[in-house]
């Protein structure tokens, strides 16, 4: 570290020290300024955390303090602990498991990331083949058809695309869900009692690769969703994600 390097550091710490709300017990300021630097991307995913030798010069704490902060935050999934290699900014990714319903902004929010929505295409028409086959509608109807997608940062998340069954949710005729995206929106309003969820992998499509800002044929992980009333279709939702950015998580206990 320079002189000049290490000159700054120091006027940052003593800063901190003026700043920081008396409040705050020594490791929750340390979980702040870690935490602060990487939602901020001033250190990326793969940066390596400060040794705890180093944080506790920092901080001018005791190695238990330290490791208590640094614990937390890998149980946050903000941090890995790597045995004998330190500790590294994680690679952001989300869970859920496999039966839950969950909202797209819940999941992103998890991440410690800021949420956004974009609505992409909204248009309401009488239902295809293929609609009717993804709904499981017997008979012809008409049906809204939606194209969203969900941010974390600045960093496309998912790609939504997403059918609704107007017989069964006529309120969804007059809703433009230009401010609200349709998942929380049917939570809110449809009570289910069914759902079946298909995972399955496919490469991103030259199109596909250009809305979630990767490159054409990374692998991308598609959570299919069909959700009834009552046994009466209500929507059909296919949630895309980068590969590298979703995993799926299920617990379970022998019969």
């Amino acid at each position: 570290m320079t002189e000049k390097h290490a000159r700054a550091e120091q006027s940052k710490r003593q800063e901190a020290s003026i700043t920081a709300p008396a409040s705050h017990t020594l490791h929750e300021r340390i979980l702040a300024d870690i935490r602060e630097r990487i939602l901020s991307d001033a250190w990326p995913p793969g940066h390596r955390i400060p040794f705890e030798t180093e944080l506790c010069v920092q901080f001018s704490c005791s190695r238990m303090t330290v490791n208590k902060a640094l614990s937390l935050l890998a149980r946050s999934g903000l941090i890995e602990r790597r045995r004998k290699a330190g500790s590294f900014v994680a690679q952001p990714r989300s869970q859920s498991a496999v039966l839950e319903i969950q909202d797209v902004k819940i999941e992103v929010e998890a991440l410690g990331l800021a949420y956004r929505y974009q609505l992409l295409d909204r248009t309401q028409r009488k239902a295809t083949e293929i609609d009717r086959a993804l709904l499981g509608l017997t008979a012809a109807t008409q049906i809204l058809a939606m194209s969203c997608l969900h941010f974390a940062g600045d960093k496309p998340f998912c790609l939504e695309q997403r059918l609704i069954n107007l017989s069964a949710v006529p309120l969804a005729k007059t809703e433009s869900f230009v401010a609200a995206a349709p998942g929380p929106w049917l939570l809110s309003r449809v009570p289910w009692t069914e759902a079946r969820h298909t995972i399955r992998a496919s490469n991103a499509d030259p199109e596909l690769a250009k809305l979630l800002a990767i490159r054409a044929s990374t692998a991308c992980l598609i959570v299919e969703r069909r959700t009834w009333a009552v046994e009466r279709p209500v929507t059909h939702v296919s949630l895309t994600y980068p590969g590298a950015r979703r995993e799926i998580v299920a617990s379970f206990r022998p019969a």
